[in-house]
């Protein structure tokens, strides 16, 4: 009776081993996925639905889409999103709200995209960079509306 257990340990020990080498085989033969970073910067290419840095993107004439609502900031769990704008006679003489400053800390970012979702004139995105390591992190406190920046007109 003991020897019967002792060789049924056996067996299910052999087998168990023969699966994994089966597994590990398997796996020797299947072909390189690993990227060698960061000897491939210049041709490394992230994925489409990567989310790297939130960016106010800006046209030719220096233009963004954002109006300053703050619909981004309130939704934003974190308070990464700061917005200050202000209101000022527009050339119709009509007060309008404008962008003065939007301010976006990535060390607060948690890339939930709730921000850019909830924008409703899709002034938001995500980039596809993903080098963003600092010593110092109020290098991570960015300004996104560049100097000089304005609303891009309706067409």
């Amino acid at each position: 009776m003991e020897q019967q257990g002792y060789f049924a340990g056996l067996m299910g020990g052999i087998k168990s081993l023969c699966t994994g080498l089966k597994v590990t085989m398997r796996e020797f033969w299947t072909p390189k996925i690993t990227e060698r970073y960061p000897e491939n910067r210049k041709t490394n290419k992230m994925f489409e639905r990567f989310r790297g840095q939130l960016i106010l993107p800006h046209n030719e004439l220096n233009e963004h889409k954002c109006v300053g609502c703050g619909i981004c900031q309130m939704v934003c769990p974190n308070d990464t999103i700061v917005i200050k704008s202000e209101m000022r006679e527009g050339e119709d003489g009509k007060k309008r709200k404008v962008l003065v400053e939007h301010v976006y800390d990535h060390g607060r970012c948690m890339y939930c995209m709730l921000c850019v979702t909830s924008c409703p004139h899709g002034a938001l995105a995500f980039d596809n960079e993903f080098e963003y390591a600092v010593f110092d992190r109020t290098k991570l406190v960015k300004q996104l509306n560049h100097p000089g920046s304005k609303v891009q007109p309706k067409k």
